[in-house]
């Protein structure tokens, strides 16, 4: 039984309803978002999948994308907040080896090689991820190439970082490969979906600076590659610009900025005209075209006259309407008001709160499920591999037990607050209520616990060396009368003590736990 037969709707009413065009589901199931009434007759929306939109419109949107971050003040500042936020100072390694001195020798390998990663030696890898991140807001995804090194190139791992924008595979290379694999949009897949090869173009289609053979393609193993996206719908392939939704509202509210200067120019070009009724030196032929300056006092022919415009004003609705057009384009860009525009002054503590802790919600879903999945582990995966190959560390019995020497956290860096006293304190109840761990509260600051405790004993040593305190009063890591780690206090302590022998020097007296 059909479904128009279920719900006594005859063939013939059917096919009058798909000849006009109207699906049986909007009638029977009674929703207005898939009527074709008068409010939504001009609403046609593709049922292309997303895959087919973004090669027909992936390569116009990224080119409109990167002509706004030059040419637009808003734009550019939302990609400097999402790189500013998503990467900060970097996202940093923590090993998670529980030998401490491999763990001290290989955390000191890594910073050494970061200052070498870059294969166009522009920048370290904390550079390169943010370069990545600004690349996945532009573009909607960037490529970064896996470059092995030769032992005469001197690196401490032989391993550098090519980064390749997302032109540089072609959205329109698609077709069938012999043994059931494809291409599709310049990725090669085998006959089980498994991506096996980038068909990257030799050299950029748009650079003119660049001699290479235009066109050309080579196929670079998937192995090598490292694609980072962040892809919204199911089987997508390629990403898709932030500025997608937004590049309409961003490019037409500039024209209408542009529109608004050029009227409060002419506004503001007050000229003073005279006509004299019968001049004694007759005036010189007028041009075609008169130019009037600022402050200008022009003469005119007898019986001329000119008469000048009243320019309208802008009034009181041209700030309230850009603010909500930029609330708009705020919210498509995934970018808080005040990041968007730099205008602090709306809002008060709490909403400006609010705002930032959901789109710092956003940023950490970001670098853990894109950042750190998809850039950050391959490369330390590779790195690692590479080094212990190449003799740089010493890492016994790293072929069978790889995945436990791989193992690490990546540590984001801490975000600053408006008022970090009362955070601070928060945090402090936390742990000391046991909601959390210090080791945490570290890791959360984008630090490593155990170099942090390291550096610590490291300065109580050496201040206890020096005669020297620096804790506050009270403090946690002070015990007692301030004694701290069997040291004993000061000598104002000494003197509450009642087993203190009054003619003893103070500093001769043995010092011990109590």
């Amino acid at each position: 039984m059909t479904l128009c037969a279920r719900h006594g709707l005859d063939a013939t009413f059917q096919n009058d309803l798909m000849a006009r065009g109207v699906s049986v589901g909007a009638i029977i199931g009674g929703f207005d978002a898939a009527q074709s009434h008068r409010r939504l007759r001009g609403f046609r929306a593709s049922r292309a999948h997303v895959n087919t939109l973004i090669a027909g419109a992936g390569e116009t949107i990224t080119a409109r994308a990167r002509w706004l971050a030059r040419n637009n003040g808003y734009a550019s500042g939302a990609v400097e907040a999402f790189a500013s936020n998503v990467i900060g100072d970097g996202i940093k390694p923590s090993s998670s080896i529980a030998d401490a001195a491999q763990k001290e020798a290989l955390q000191k390998l890594w910073l050494l090689w970061t200052d070498e990663a870059d294969a166009e030696g522009l920048t370290d890898f904390y550079g390169l991820q943010r370069r990545a991140a600004r690349e996945l807001f532009l573009a909607g995804e960037v490529f970064l190439r896996l470059r092995p090194r030769r032992p005469e190139d001197r690196l401490s791992v032989p391993l550098q970082l090519q980064m390749l924008p997302s032109e540089m595979l072609p959205m329109d290379l698609n077709r069938e490969l012999p043994g059931g694999g494809t291409i599709r949009a310049g990725i090669e897949f085998d006959g089980i979906g498994r991506r096996v090869a980038y068909h990257l173009l030799r050299c950029h289609p748009g650079d003119m600076t660049d001699p290479g053979l235009v066109g050309e393609t080579v196929g670079v193993p998937a192995s090598e590659i490292v694609h980072v996206l962040d892809p919204v719908e199911a089987g997508q392939l390629r990403g898709v610009s932030r500025f997608a939704p937004a590049i309409v509202k961003l490019f037409t509210l500039d024209l209408y900025d542009d529109a608004e200067l050029e009227r409060k120019k002419t506004a503001a070009m007050f000229a003073m005209f005279i006509t004299s009724p019968a001049p004694e030196t007759p005036l010189e032929p007028a041009e075609e075209d008169l130019e009037v300056e600022p402050g200008q006092v022009v003469r005119l022919d007898p019986g001329e006259d000119v008469s000048t415009p009243a320019t309208p004003d802008s009034g009181s609705t041209y700030e309230p309407f850009q603010y909500r057009t930029l609330l708009q384009i705020a919210a498509a860009l995934g970018i808080p008001y005040p990041y968007l525009t730099g205008d602090a002054a709306r809002g008060n503590f709490s909403n400006t709160r609010v705002a930032l802790l959901d789109f710092r919600r956003r940023v950490s879903a970001i670098q853990h499920s894109v950042i750190v999945h998809q850039l950050c582990r391959p490369v330390w995966q590779r790195w690692l591999d590479l080094a212990v190959l190449a003799g740089a560390i010493d890492l016994p019995g790293y072929d069978r037990d790889r995945r436990s020497y791989q193992a690490v956290s990546w540590l984001p860096t801490r975000w600053d607050w408006v008022d970090p006293m009362k955070d601070a304190s928060a945090e402090i109840l936390q742990i000391e209520a046991g909601l959390k761990s210090r080791s945490q509260a570290i890791s959360e600051r984008g630090f490593d616990a155990e170099q942090v405790d390291r550096e610590i004993a490291a300065e109580r040593k050496r201040e206890a060396a020096l005669g020297l305190d620096f804790r506050r009063p009270g403090s946690p890591a002070q015990g007692p009368k301030g004694e701290v780690d069997g040291e004993a206090g000061t000598k104002d302590d000494r003197d509450d003590d009642p087993d203190a022998d009054e003619t003893d020097d103070y500093d001769a007296k043995p010092k011990g736990n109590r």
